[in-house]
């Protein structure tokens, strides 16, 4: 395991779904760490993780590059998790490249950005293209930096898994938009892990593109949730002209199903690359969805724990 003892890492995003899980691993290691976060009372459940003094909070915005450089300041390293689906140029793409220089600028020796698969500055998708931007700036401000492209994380705080799960506790009818494209789920321990050992001297520099043992078409995975959670809802596979349309048509409504951003991202699988380096590089065995899913996944059961004595 590596020690981190008594360094000084600021993580910014680190109350957010992957953040939470890099600060616990980060604390064991013995880091002195600093959250930093658009809303840092948001991220107080963190303190009673590590020891006293072992954590400190702190306002930043991505978009301001005086308010990073403030929150950097004294820092050994730096990890950058902040990312969006609304004004994703300036957090992803303009924020990335302020982190990066304010890192640089702080003597930091270290720097973990994390980005997404998918991350092209000619991506159709304004995600993609900010995220590939944003690698783009903080190449520019820190060559350095280790770059951490995940695919669909999956843990019990996600907003993929349990947004699917919820439905089918709720409707009968399921559909399912882009039936063929394909995911790599990756477990957000697994990608914790991962990002911490990122801040090794072995990482510097490189591009680490991170999925799970399995590769699921989205009706796949679908149907996997519903075994997983003891539904049989009805699965209807929604033609891509009709898909297209709602996205374009209605996607900028409050609760779409489908935002034009989204469906773009679609048409392409989210799965690594051949030959890319990834988990393994960064000594990490990938964690399967049915391992550890069963753990929270029991909530969306009928009877939930008591699923298997009411079926007696």
């Amino acid at each position: 395991m590596q020690k981190l003892d008594g360094q000084l890492i600021t993580v910014l995003g680190g109350g957010g779904f992957l953040g939470r899980y890099v600060v616990q691993r980060l604390l064991a290691r013995g880091a002195r760490v600093r959250i930093a976060q658009r809303e840092p009372r948001a991220a107080t459940f963190l303190k009673p993780l590590g020891g006293l003094g072992q954590t400190q909070f702190v306002a930043v915005d991505v978009r301001d590059a005086a308010s990073v450089a403030r929150a950097v300041q004294g820092s050994d390293a730096v990890i950058n998790l902040v990312g969006a689906f609304g004004d994703m140029q300036a957090v992803q793409a303009d924020g990335a490249g302020h982190v990066a220089a304010a890192a640089k600028a702080a003597g930091a020796s270290a720097l973990v950005h994390v980005s997404a698969i998918g991350a092209d500055a000619g991506s159709p998708s304004a995600y993609g293209r900010s995220k590939g931007d944003g690698e783009a700036a903080v190449r520019k401000a820190f060559a350095d930096a280790a770059i951490v492209r995940p695919s669909i994380l999956f843990g019990r705080e996600d907003h993929f898994i349990n947004r699917f799960a919820t439905m089918m506790r709720m409707v009968p009818v399921v559909p399912v938009i882009a039936p063929n494209a394909k995911f790599q789920p990756v477990y957000v321990g697994d990608v914790a892990d991962a990002v911490v050992a990122a801040l090794g001297r072995d990482s510097v520099g490189k591009t680490f593109e991170l999925g799970g043992p399995q590769v699921l078409t989205m009706a796949e995975l679908l149907r996997w949730i519903a075994d997983a959670t003891g539904r049989s809802p009805l699965f209807v596979d929604v033609p891509d002209f009709v898909a297209s349309g709602l996205a374009s048509g209605f996607g900028w409504a409050p609760g779409a199903p489908i935002t034009k951003d989204q469906w773009l991202m679609l048409q392409h699988d989210n799965v690594v690359a051949n030959g890319a380096a990834g988990l393994a590089e960064l000594g990490v065995t990938p964690t399967s969805l049915g391992s550890v899913a069963d753990g929270w996944l029991v909530q969306y059961r009928r009877n939930g724990r008591f699923a298997e004595l009411a079926s007696r």
